[in-house]
C-alpha cells in the first residue's frame, strides 16, 4: 500500500473554514463529473474522473484534519499517511467505524482505482464519492458537538473555552491541560 506525502493536505486556518474548504472541494469534484460524459456505465474522460476522484478525496481528508484541529492537534502533527489517517480514525474519533468504512472505499476507489489507474466505473465513483461527503458531514457533525463538551479547546489560542486563564501544553501534538 503507498503512503501520501503530506504536502496535498491543504492550509488549515480554522476548523469551520476548513470544513467549508471540504464542501468547496467536494462541489468541485461533483461539478467535473457532472461535465464528464457517460457510455456503458462508464465515465469517458479518465482524466476528467482523475481529477473530480482527487479532488473529492481531499476534501475528506481536509474535513478529518479539521476536526483534528477541532480537538487540539497542531497543524504540522497532522496525519501524513493512509496509515497515519486509519490509526487516527481507530484512536480519536468518533464514528470510528463507519468513518474507516467511508475512508477505506473513498480511499481504495477514488484516490487508487480512479485516480490513480484510471478507472472509471460511474459506481464505483460515485460510491467514492458519498463516502467522501459522509465523512465531511460525519466530521462537521462531530466539531459542531464538540464545543458543548466540558473542556472544548480552541485551537487558535491554546486555553479551554470559557476558562482563558487555564493554559496548556502541547505533548504529542494534542494540547494537554498542565498539571
Amino acid at each position: 500500500m503507498r503512503s501520501d506525502s503530506g504536502k496535498h493536505h491543504g492550509s488549515v486556518k480554522g476548523h469551520s473554514n476548513t470544513i467549508e474548504e471540504a464542501n468547496r472541494y467536494m462541489a468541485n469534484a461533483r461539478k467535473i463529473l457532472h461535465k464528464t460524459p457517460i457510455e456503458y456505465f462508464d465515465y469517458k474522460d479518465p482524466k476528467m474522473v482523475s481529477e473530480a476522484a482527487g479532488t473529492a478525496y481531499l476534501a475528506a481528508l481536509l474535513s478529518i484534519n479539521a476536526y483534528l484541529i477541532s480537538i487540539g492537534f497542531i497543524k504540522e502533527n497532522l496525519p501524513k499517511s493512509i496509515e497515519h489517517y486509519w490509526d487516527i480514525v481507530i484512536k480519536k474519533i468518533p464514528h470510528n467505524g463507519k468513518l474507516k468504512s467511508s475512508l477505506k472505499v473513498a480511499y481504495q476507489n477514488l484516490h487508487l482505482f480512479a485516480y490513480y489507474q484510471g478507472g472509471t466505473s460511474v459506481k464505483m465513483v460515485k460510491d467514492g464519492i458519498e463516502k467522501c461527503k459522509l465523512i465531511i458531514d460525519m466530521m462537521a457533525s462531530s466539531i459542531r458537538k464538540i464545543p458543548e463538551k466540558n473542556g472544548y479547546i480552541d485551537p487558535d489560542i491554546k486555553t479551554v473555552a470559557g476558562e482563558p486563564s487555564v493554559k496548556y501544553k502541547i505533548k504529542h501534538g494534542i494540547r494537554r491541560k498542565k498539571k
